[in-house]
């Protein structure tokens, strides 16, 4: 492409040069001297967070435990009134009272004897920060840095779980969330067995050159108990989703678990012994062991039925109807999600409280259940319908999509491959 650009511009500038000669007047004289452009180097200020560097003098922070902006401005010389004044002013854009500790800073002075503070920066985020303007003006308002994005791949082999496997192979391992998020509808995580394996192609975000997470992914090969399933975005009335390789959508109407990476500590039972009550009885749920405040999801769209504590068993509770057929109840919260109340919809994958020891329970889990025309199922042999594939008019596009990610995803060896070349 650069090669083809470089004959390009140079096509340009002879055939431009022909056209100026071209059109000279024959009748100039010899004597006629043309004016030739004169270059101008002009230097581009070098800014950040949208300031120029060179005119100011730079001192950089991270907020400190119990410090408030009060304390950080007052000790570079700002007064109480102006700093109240900044308070009242910045509500509207950001509540200083939210500046939390270990959040990155930075004031710009002025490079004279005063030294005086002129701007302070508040990083919000990794990408998001606020200005002060501590002049006369005092005006507060919000800016992004640039975000750069890389492509990437990356593949791995799970010998105990898939996020080791991420951190074996050098990868973020916050793609193995991405991961289960993605195939959520179709692959158990807490079914990971060692062999399963998995490459990928997808975005890695940057600022500043500093990798800041995940950006989209475009196409998974996910190999689990030696079945491939694939994962390719592709837009379809105009959402992003993921489709298999057949077209159909990976998205269903329930979630595979109510809670991400943790373990089952006992499973759907008729005759389970109860490790309190030390007596025998029926245990029609599934108990996932996770550590106290672990997020709660919702696994499908639905209504609150029940909001309340079960005395003697289940503690807090929430039931959550879903349909005509399944409804499903979540045991055992320490507590509930902002907003959550009989009668309130939600949707799915929403937090919809945490995991605790409430009612009668030897540790924090989740006594998981789910209900199918009213009678309790096991939650783990529940198969939920797939929602809409790629409509028949959209095949065309999908499958030059698919093909090409496919294409892709072939070029990324197993770790077994590369050896097996190299003997």
């Amino acid at each position: 492409m650069k090669g083809r650009l470089k004959l390009l511009v140079g096509a340009g500038l002879v055939i431009g040069a022909n056209l100026f000669f071209a059109c000279t007047p024959k009748t100039a004289k010899k004597s006629e001297v043309i004016a030739q452009d004169t270059v101008v180097e002009v230097k581009v200020p070098v800014l950040k967070y949208g300031l120029p560097v060179d005119s100011f003098s730079i001192e950089t922070g991270k907020v400190k435990n119990n410090q408030y902006l009060s304390q950080i401005l007052n000790e570079k010389g700002v007064g109480m009134g102006t700093i109240d004044k900044i308070a009242r002013k910045s509500r509207s854009v950001f509540d200083v009272r939210k500046i939390k500790s270990g959040e990155n800073y930075a004031i710009f002075s002025s490079q004279d004897s005063t030294n005086q503070a002129k701007y302070f920066v508040y990083e919000n985020s990794a990408v998001e920060y606020t200005v002060f303007e501590l002049t006369d003006t005092l005006g507060i308002y919000k800016g992004e840095k640039e975000v750069q994005t890389r492509q990437r791949t990356a593949h791995g082999v799970v010998e105990s779980s898939l996020w080791n496997a991420m951190v074996d192979n050098g990868q973020d391992p916050m793609l193995a969330l991405e991961l289960s998020d993605i195939f959520a509808w179709t692959i158990d995580f807490f079914a990971i067995q060692k062999g399963d394996r998995f490459r990928v192609i997808y975005d890695e975000q940057f600022v500043d050159s500093l990798s800041i997470g995940i950006g989209e992914i475009y196409a998974v090969q996910f190999d689990h108990y030696g079945e491939a399933n694939y994962a390719f975005i592709f837009n379809q009335d105009d959402r992003l989703d993921y489709f298999d390789d057949q077209g159909k959508s990976l998205r269903k109407a329930f979630l595979k678990a109510p809670l991400k990476f943790s373990r089952i500590s006992s499973r759907f039972s008729n005759g389970r012994m109860h490790p309190v009550l030390r007596i025998r009885r029926p245990h029609h749920g599934v108990d996932y062991a996770a550590p106290k405040g672990t997020p709660v999801m919702s696994i499908g769209d639905g209504t609150v039925i029940k909001k309340a504590y079960q005395k003697g068993g289940g503690g807090n509770y929430l039931k959550i109807k879903h349909n005509s057929v399944y409804t499903t109840t979540y045991m055992h919260l320490s507590g509930y999600a902002k907003g959550i109340s009989s009668g309130s919809r939600v949707k799915q994958g929403q937090i919809i409280g945490y995991v605790g020891s409430t009612g009668i329970a030897t540790g924090p889990h989740l006594d998981f259940r789910v209900a199918k025309n009213g009678s309790l199922v096991d939650p783990l042999k529940v198969k939920a319908p797939p929602v809409e594939p790629v409509k028949e008019e959209n095949m065309p596009r999908f499958t030059v999509v698919k093909d090409s990610l496919m294409n892709e995803l072939q070029k990324i060896h197993w770790e077994e491959e590369i050896l097996a070349d190299s003997e």
